[in-house]
């Protein structure tokens, strides 16, 4: 066993992860959506599911933050203000009723959010008010803390403001990342010890920053229609992969 894994991983696992964290970073950053889930699903294979939100959380805070430290001169300010103390609210809220969920209770509530983030209807397109936009923030903070991927729900949000892209892409990176930061303090709150997961959460945040950087510069030469796709297709295959784990002991 190597010394920087955690015990529950082997080398092979991490290699997995790290790399995959680089190209869903990558994905988010071009495309502005999509990566964390995609994380989220791969991560659901191979993570124990008591650590798999609390990880998956702080290592998007990253990714996401790195992104936003990039593009901080194209964020929407005052709307991630409003956003962020919506987020506060939700984060409280959470705290007081987060418990561990048996595993196929969590397994079955990821995969099942994950293809209504993917096939289900989508919200109207409209600006949002300043009192719908704080409470966007506190619904799916409250969320996020059972189910882990927000990033769709939040870009429910997010983008139904008039941003040209690289506006929209730095807002959604600034909420994002005030809302993991939030969700790895109620985390550490109740009780999660991340410290055997810190070296590998530190390398995937660094393979993050790598994809980030990449996937900035194809942010405006890159069509998303096929990326869009293949993506639903993955997302789709790996959350059935969950669901039928979290079904196998029930038949």
């Amino acid at each position: 066993m190597i010394g920087w894994l955690p015990p529950e991983l082997v080398a092979m696992d991490a290699v997995w992860l790290i790399l995959t964290a680089g190209f869903t970073s990558l994905m988010t950053a071009t495309l502005g959506i999509g990566g964390g889930v995609l994380l989220l699903v791969a991560m659901a294979q191979i993570v124990p599911i008591a650590a798999l939100i609390p990880v998956h959380g702080l290592v998007q805070l990253g990714s996401n933050g790195n992104r936003a430290l990039m593009t901080r001169q194209h964020i929407d300010w005052p709307l991630c203000g409003r956003f962020l103390l919506g987020a506060l609210i939700g984060a409280g809220l959470a705290s007081l009723v987060v418990v561990q969920l048996p595993l196929q209770v969590i397994q079955l509530a990821v995969a099942g959010f994950i293809l209504w983030m993917v096939w289900g209807p989508k919200p109207a397109m409209r600006t949002l008010t300043p009192l719908r936009t704080l409470l966007a923030g506190s619904l799916t903070t409250f969320v996020s803390m059972f189910v882990g991927a927000s990033g769709p729900l939040v870009a429910a949000f997010v983008h139904r403001h008039s941003h040209d892209k690289m506006q929209t892409v730095a807002t959604f990176a600034a909420a994002m990342t005030g809302q993991h930061l939030l969700k790895g303090v109620v985390f550490s709150f109740i009780g999660f010890s991340f410290i055997d997961w810190l070296p590998l959460i530190g390398l995937m945040i660094l393979s993050g920053m790598l994809g980030t950087w990449i996937g900035l510069n194809l942010l405006q030469k890159v069509s998303s229609v096929w990326f869009n796709r293949l993506f639903r297709i993955i997302v789709t295959v790996l959350a059935l992969r969950l669901l039928w784990q979290a079904l196998q002991p029930l038949i």
